[in-house]
């Protein structure tokens, strides 16, 4: 058994690197953009700034999908939308099945913008018979008995899961044996996934920590700034502050007994 994701194929044969790959949707977004403004042509430099990358590492991401952009005038706004659409798999209809209708699962079944990136809800399904037949933006839910018939009649091979941990790598056994291939999962576990099946997973929590790191660090710096002395020089404050850290310059040195 294997955890997380796994290269597909087609990408791994172009020669595509996955953290390319994982930068095209900032870029697809970031144009589409553009081209809802009807702006034509754009610079590498805009539109990396717009994607929140640095230049070289955009005209680099585009070197892969045969894009150069043309000297003085940049890249054709369109064509790029659909050279990466084509490269996402986005140019076709992708069915999507969500399992797990709460809170969460009712805001994903209700967000907007699946159907404009090429993803279309094709079913909803939750465990609680109370659930059953309401509608949740306009689509009934289906009860977890009828998975595989659900996922076997509507050609699904991606499903999104927003279970609780407990019932989520259940969840994710049965789609797989449905044959669903790739799994976005926001329950906050760890999926055990066969080889040849792809996970996404998209944990809140972890997000708010790292902010919360970022947050407490900030303070921090700012806790020391107003400590010290009116006019002490920045070299100084810097150097002061060394000098409670260790060899590595990020460890307390440890005094020999």
């Amino acid at each position: 058994m294997a955890t997380g994701r796994t290269h597909r194929p087609a990408t791994r044969s172009r020669g595509i690197p996955e953290a390319t790959v994982a930068r095209l949707p900032l870029y697809l977004r970031a144009l589409t953009a553009l081209s809802e403004r009807s702006v034509p042509t754009v610079s590498s430099e805009e539109l990396a700034a717009a994607a929140g990358v640095n230049s070289a590492k955009l005209r680099k991401d585009f070197s892969y999908l045969g894009s150069y952009g043309t000297r003085g005038v940049g890249y054709d706004v369109e064509y790029l939308v659909y050279q990466i659409s084509r490269e996402l798999g986005l140019t076709q209809d992708w069915p999507v099945v969500i399992v797990g209708i709460g809170n969460l699962g009712a805001a994903l079944a209700n967000y907007g913008g699946f159907a404009s990136r090429g993803f279309r809800v094709a079913a909803l399904i939750d465990a609680d018979p109370a659930l059953t037949g309401k509608a949740v933006a306009g689509i009934p839910v289906q009860h977890t008995d009828d998975l595989e018939k659900i996922i076997k009649d509507n050609g699904v091979s991606i499903g999104v899961i927003a279970t609780p941990a407990g019932a989520a790598q259940q969840v994710c056994d049965r789609l797989v044996g449905a044959g669903v291939t790739s799994i976005l999962n926001f329950a906050p576990t760890v999926l055990n996934v066969p080889d040849g099946v792809d996970v996404r997973k998209v944990d809140l929590s972890i997000e708010l920590q790292i902010l919360a790191f970022h947050e407490q660090r900030k303070a921090g710096e700012e806790a020391v700034a107003e400590a010290l002395p009116d006019g002490l020089p920045a070299a100084a404050a810097t150097a002061a502050e060394s000098a409670d850290k260790g060899p590595d310059g990020d460890v307390p040195a440890v005094m020999p007994a």
